[in-house]
């Protein structure tokens, strides 16, 4: 099965063709097609049956009309899926096919997304607010922690840095789906940051120059309190309390930098990654292990 490609550039009523080819040795009886847009997409119909029998070899193509909306600033990813049930030799059957498109640019780098302040130091802890309650990393305890603005990390198998901006100012992405331009291939995507809450995971999407994407799971444990290998993770640098808007504290308590992966088309070259949905999960950096 094959979706042909959506006409994005609305709001417009756009023609998208699923064409299903039986590639089995009976043929294909009671075939019938439906077609899903994104959520909210109104489709017509939604469901084709087609008339005739499908021979060896024989396709035949089903044409739908979806409405599509305006287009909104930034990047975004639609995805289409095409269904196809019919029955052959003694059975039945189901095939599917999915399309993904891209509108936007993605953001050109890492930095460039930065929407958070997470560290701050100790004599004004004031612009700090990692985890939505005014609470940031020390940059000093931090640096203690070899950690200072710029300095290189090296975490499972990927040379990272740690974010160069200066401290008190956006230093790290609250992950909230973001498109951020990248190059290069290898084994796998290591991402290095911490966790607000215990549910700092989610799935990053990798785009390749050939067209073809890829998905991985990751997360990262809460920055204190979680075991330090939660959602797979491998822990990075740990540091002594934390600065709260009233100033340093939390002393003895350890609050932690982290490393997580997913896994690449090694044979492929990336055009662009976009972030989980969530925005627990807290970036620092991200780059390619050979």
């Amino acid at each position: 099965m094959t979706i042909s490609e959506v006409d994005l550039d609305g709001p417009a009523i756009s023609e998208v063709k699923v064409t299903v080819k039986n590639i089995g040795p009976d043929r294909m009886r009671a075939l019938k097609v439906t077609f899903h847009g994104p959520v909210g997409w109104h489709v017509q119909p939604s469901v084709r049956r087609i008339d005739r029998s499908l021979a060896k070899g024989a396709s035949v193509t089903a044409v739908f009309s979806i409405q599509v909306p305006g287009k909104r600033p930034g990047f975004s990813v639609r995805t289409f899926t095409a269904t196809a049930s019919y029955r052959g030799g003694d059975g039945a059957g189901t095939a599917t096919a999915t399309r993904v498109q891209r509108s936007g640019d993605p953001v050109a780098n890492l930095p460039a997304a930065y929407n958070n302040v997470a560290i701050t130091s100790e004599s004004n802890t004031a612009p700090g607010n990692y985890d939505g309650e005014g609470n940031s990393f020390s940059a000093q305890k931090l640096a203690a922690a070899g950690l200072t603005p710029g300095a290189g990390v090296k975490a499972l198998g990927a040379e990272l840095k740690w974010p160069a901006a200066p401290v008190g100012t956006k230093d790290n992405v609250s992950a909230g789906g973001q498109a951020i331009a990248m190059t290069g291939s290898g084994s796998r995507l290591v991402f290095l940051g911490s966790g607000v809450t215990s549910s700092a995971t989610g799935k990053a999407t990798v785009f390749y120059t050939d067209g073809t994407s890829s998905t991985g799971t990751f997360g990262f444990p809460n920055w204190s309190f979680d075991p330090a290998n939660a959602h797979g993770a491998t822990l990075v640098a740990s540091t002594d309390g934390r600065n709260r808007p009233s100033g340093y504290g939390n002393s003895g308590i350890a609050y932690r930098v982290f490393a997580n992966s997913i896994p690449l088309e090694p044979s492929k070259k990336i055009e662009c990654v976009v972030l989980p949905a969530n925005g627990n999960i807290h970036v620092f950096d991200m780059a390619i292990a050979p």
